[in-house]
């Protein structure tokens, strides 16, 4: 009698021809109350960042500036962590992912030490908010930059700036459009470009009013139309930024180039196992795949 061992009867062969099946890759779900809290958190950093073109630095208080921004910006990233849990987009396991991921980005972060625009950990920001969605990647980046902080006695009064510029590195990764194989991680290395320089623009622009005397065709003019301070902040941005942004942008393609595909495969299995909420069909992400 021929025996049929049990993993021939639970795993039955693929008939030949037949078109290999579509595995599922799940992120969080954006329920009404979740896109809420992401459109409430962008429009808090937008004018966090944003003030200088519209206000005078006399109307907010430089000493006071980085304390208000730091009290919203901690609400801000529960509101959608519990946005997320309340509608059942993020359960316990995503959570102690969000722990692990957030814990390996401030250990990468200290090691680089940011020399010469040399940064490790925003490349992670851009495969969690890509495999996770938008919230995670939002909640991700501020939670890595403020962990990372107290790991290296880093707060400041940029610290909260950091948190939101981060945060919205992840939040744009996840609202990527959809692409696969090497199509995927060609666009992740155009995003990972793209945020370097962002990331380090938006820095500069929140202390950019104190940042540069007056007098100069750099400095910010009180008073002045919008779009002329605007260009004075992008030469100052061009002046003082461009190596650090070069430096910055550099890591992020060639990490992105080199681990995306690899991590991308590894989160998604991790997405799968941790039953997130949402979820969309996507083909394998290898690299034989254009």
């Amino acid at each position: 009698m021929i025996g049929i061992s049990p993993q021939t009867m639970t795993s039955p062969r693929r008939p030949a021809g037949l078109p290999r099946p579509h595995r599922r890759a799940c992120g969080l779900g954006m329920s009404p109350r979740l896109v809420a809290a992401l459109a409430g958190a962008f429009a808090v950093g937008a004018a966090a960042f944003a003030w200088p073109l519209f206000l005078s630095p006399d109307s907010i208080a430089e000493p006071l500036q980085a304390p208000l921004l730091f009290a919203l910006v901690i609400p801000l990233v529960l509101v959608v962590v519990l946005s997320a849990v309340s509608d059942g987009g993020l359960d316990v396991k995503a959570l102690a992912l969000l722990g692990v991921l957030a814990a390996v980005g401030s250990v990468l972060r200290p090691l680089s030490a940011g020399i010469a625009g040399f940064e490790l950990v925003f490349f992670l920001l851009v495969l969690g908010g890509r495999v996770f969605g938008p919230a995670f990647g939002f909640a991700l980046g501020a939670v890595t930059l403020f962990a990372s902080a107290l790991l290296t006695a880093g707060v400041g009064p940029w610290l909260p700036y950091q948190m939101i510029a981060a945060g919205f590195v992840g939040l744009f990764a996840g609202l990527l459009p959809k692409a696969r194989g090497r199509a995927e991680v060609a666009l992740l290395v155009a995003y990972g470009v793209v945020a370097a320089f962002g990331f380090g623009c938006l820095m500069d622009l929140a202390f950019w009013p104190f940042g540069v005397g007056q007098g100069t065709d750099l400095s910010f003019q009180a008073g002045a139309p919008p779009l002329d301070n605007l260009r004075r902040f992008a030469l100052y941005d061009l002046a003082t930024s461009l190596g650090w942004g070069v430096g910055r942008a550099v890591t992020n393609a060639v990490c992105l180039a080199l681990l995306g595909g690899p991590l991308l495969r590894l989160l998604r299995r991790s997405a799968r196992r941790g039953q997130f909420a949402d979820c969309a069909d996507f083909a394998d992400n290898r690299p034989d795949k254009a």
